[in-house]
């Protein structure tokens, strides 16, 4: 990272459930969270949760760059340790720097290529079908020890909490997975 975009950013703390931005307001920072977990959400007509990126030891929200309103909420959903990078030091660092540029573009990428997997998933019919694309394209090793709840898991997977525990036992029955408090391995 060049020096003088390091420089530029400041540490912030948030409490779970605290916002660090909201859909409508202007993008002041692109933010890297360092420590806990931030998710960009947005509600269905219905009113359900809808996950658009769960963020760990990640960027957060770095559509928002080119942006003049954010498009989702980001949540806090445990205690976070974000570093809040200015949005004009970032695009002038972008410009200046082609080193970075060039990091930040492989980032962007992959980042693509995720939400490419998830709009896959989003698009499966059945819960089982999700849960499984979900292991094969996050979980390589077929394991996933959960990190948040189940019920916030089936919002990522676009189920209701309750959809997800019905497949989950129907795929435990079909020993196709077995599930143990947090931990779900494909058999």
């Amino acid at each position: 990272m060049p020096v003088a975009l390091r420089d530029a950013a400041s540490w912030k703390s948030f409490g779970k459930g605290d916002l660090l931005f909201a859909i409508g307001e202007s993008p002041k920072f692109i933010y890297f969270i360092a420590q806990g977990e931030v998710r960009l959400r947005r509600f269905s007509p219905e009113g359900m949760e809808m996950v658009m990126q769960r963020a760990l030891n990640t960027f957060l929200a770095e559509a928002s760059l080119e942006s003049p309103l954010y498009h989702c909420d980001a949540v806090a959903t445990e205690q976070v340790q974000a570093l809040a990078f200015p949005v004009r030091q970032f695009r002038w660092t972008l410009a200046e720097c082609a080193n970075f540029r060039d990091r930040w573009i492989s980032h962007l990428l992959r980042e693509v290529r995720r939400a490419r997997a998830q709009c896959e998933r989003q698009s499966l019919r059945s819960a089982d079908a999700r849960i499984l694309h979900y292991l094969e394209f996050e979980c390589p090793s077929g394991c996933l020890e959960l990190t948040q709840t189940k019920k916030i898991w089936a919002s990522e997977l676009g189920l209701t909490h309750e959809a997800l525990y019905r497949a989950l036992a129907r795929l435990s029955q079909r020993g196709v997975l077995k599930v143990e408090g947090r931990l779900v391995e494909r058999l």
